[in-house]
């Protein structure tokens, strides 16, 4: 059992040059803690995430751990050209010592698309032309290849990943029927679902992983993320929580809702902390309350990877700073114990 922490960047309270030094001192502290990865969303013309460029925040990060992974959760390659993207993911690749860890996909925000001047429904198809044209990339030393949006003859790929045949993959995943793309291609896995919601795609990864001949020591990872709060009391837990909760989810519909829309119904959270917790989405509380819940997850929804949210909203540098170490000392070594119910 892995532990790895996301964070979606949305915008707090303090001016952003204070708000990027405290990301990044919490960075450090989960380098310290012993966390696997450390993910970041890509979000544009939005407060959800105001690192709208995640190669040049995963550049600092870099230069600030030493031991954690750490990625894009995900790339959305249809705004990118696909040879300038390779590039930074190998630069990036070298510059950590091989921690980074490769995150791709579409987007899941038509607004953001359209503001880059793109068709939604253009992108999934240069989604896989562009993954394709980064695989290739990142395999040989020219890069030839002929598709509808992307074309390139004897391109020289003067930089190769430090990690071969390339960065572990990343993929933000709810479709069972998308598993056997991810087994065969050894896609590690992030999904927001619940319960048997999620444990319905694990158990299919598991199948598929199994029918490939694969050894299950190798399985990839398969995770889910939860907003987690820690403290020495549960009413102090409940009142960051509440509180920054509410800043970070109005910050996550404020796009949808300027637009007279809202994202795909499992994406959607509600709107009281309280409910959210109830939903198994967010826990604040004790050690003791916080470890049980977090157990609880990963044995319904057959885990190996659980994705922590200690810094959103409003939530101060220094509360999750007493989060993340109450975290470390009293809940971390029993989850990483965990084995889970495969």
């Amino acid at each position: 059992m892995k532990l790895g922490v996301f964070d979606h960047m949305d915008r707090g309270l303090a001016p952003l040059d204070r708000f990027f030094e405290e990301r990044l001192t919490l960075v450090g502290a989960y380098d310290r803690a012993g966390f696997y990865a450390y993910h970041v969303a890509e979000h544009h013309a939005t407060p959800l995430g105001v690192a709208p460029s995640p190669g040049v925040w995963l550049a600092a990060v870099a230069q600030r751990t030493r031991r954690l992974r750490f990625g894009p959760l995900v790339y959305l390659l249809p705004l990118y050209h696909p040879i300038k993207l390779l590039e930074e993911i190998c630069m990036l690749d070298h510059m950590s010592g091989g921690r980074f860890q490769l995150g791709v996909g579409r987007g899941i925000s038509p607004i953001e698309l359209r503001y880059y001047g793109l068709d939604p429904e253009q992108t999934p198809a240069m989604y896989a032309e562009a993954l394709e044209v980064l695989l290739r990339g990142m395999a040989g030393p020219t890069l030839t290849f002929e598709g509808k949006y992307y074309k390139y003859r004897d391109v020289p790929m003067e930089l190769a990943p430090f990690q071969a045949p390339h960065p572990p993959l990343w993929y933000g995943l709810g479709r069972p029927e998308a598993i056997p793309w991810a087994a065969q291609n050894r896609v590690n896995i992030v999904g927001n679902l619940r319960g048997t919601g999620m444990r319905a795609l694990t158990d299919r990864y598991r199948a598929e992983w199994q029918a490939l001949g694969h050894d299950p020591a190798d399985m990839p990872l398969m995770g889910v993320g939860r907003h987690v709060v820690v403290a020495e009391t549960e009413a102090e837990a409940l009142q960051i929580a509440r509180r920054g909760y509410a800043k970070w989810r109005a910050s996550f519909l404020k796009l949808w809702l300027a637009h007279g829309q809202m994202p795909s119904p499992h994406a959607v959270f509600p709107e009281r902390y309280e409910d959210a917790e109830a939903q198994g989405r967010a826990v604040a509380g004790t050690p003791d309350k916080v470890r049980d819940a977090l157990l609880h997850t990963i044995n319904e929804g057959g885990l190996n990877y659980l994705l922590c949210r200690f810094a959103f909203g409003d939530i101060t540098g220094d509360e999750a700073l007493n989060s993340i170490d109450l975290f470390t000392r009293h809940v971390m070594p029993d989850i990483i114990a965990c084995q889970g119910e495969a």
